[in-house]
């Protein structure tokens, strides 16, 4: 996918890439020379290399809904390609793809051909060109409705536990 076409969809949601371990559903924050910033519910503020994106939906109905309050001043990091953002986040603690080969740690080194990460006890290095995206650790709380729905069924759960312990 291109720049132009991602553009075109920023502010909206949309699934990337139909199925598989990659397919993600979020809010298209901004398009970047070769990569774009994806808002997800589950995973969070997620980069996506665009070279890597076989398709993206938009519904046409507008059906599609984020389960989350994206706050006005919801600040992520940024970047003028995939190389110059991954140097700004250096000694992060980030996620490398999500399926497949995935990895986890800090990003101890960047250059063109190879990141580096500490992972435990262990410096792996992950060829740049097999990054499919990455996140780091930004995420957004969820919708009070949501969390008020999680809240019910916990209270639920607790209710339950209690009466099994009076018989």
């Amino acid at each position: 996918m291109n720049k132009e076409v991602m553009s075109q969809h920023v502010g909206k949601i949309i699934k990337v890439d139909r199925s598989g371990p990659e397919s993600r559903e979020g809010k298209l924050l901004a398009v970047f020379e070769d990569y774009f910033v994806l808002l997800t519910e589950s995973d969070g503020v997620m980069y996506y290399k665009t070279n890597h994106i076989k398709s993206i939906t938009e519904s046409s109905k507008d059906l599609m809904k984020l389960g989350i309050d994206v706050p006005e001043n919801f600040e992520y990091k940024t970047a003028d390609n995939f190389h110059k953002l991954l140097e700004s986040i250096k000694y992060q603690w980030i996620r490398i793809n999500r399926g497949g080969e995935s990895l986890e740690g800090v990003l101890n080194d960047v250059d063109k051909e190879v990141a580096s990460l500490i992972v435990n006890a262990e410096v792996v290095r992950f060829a740049m060109k097999h990054i499919r995206n990455i996140s780091y650790g930004l995420r957004v709380e969820k919708t009070k409705k949501e969390k008020k729905s999680k809240k019910e069924s916990n209270d639920n759960e607790n209710n339950d536990n209690d009466n099994e312990s009076n018989d």
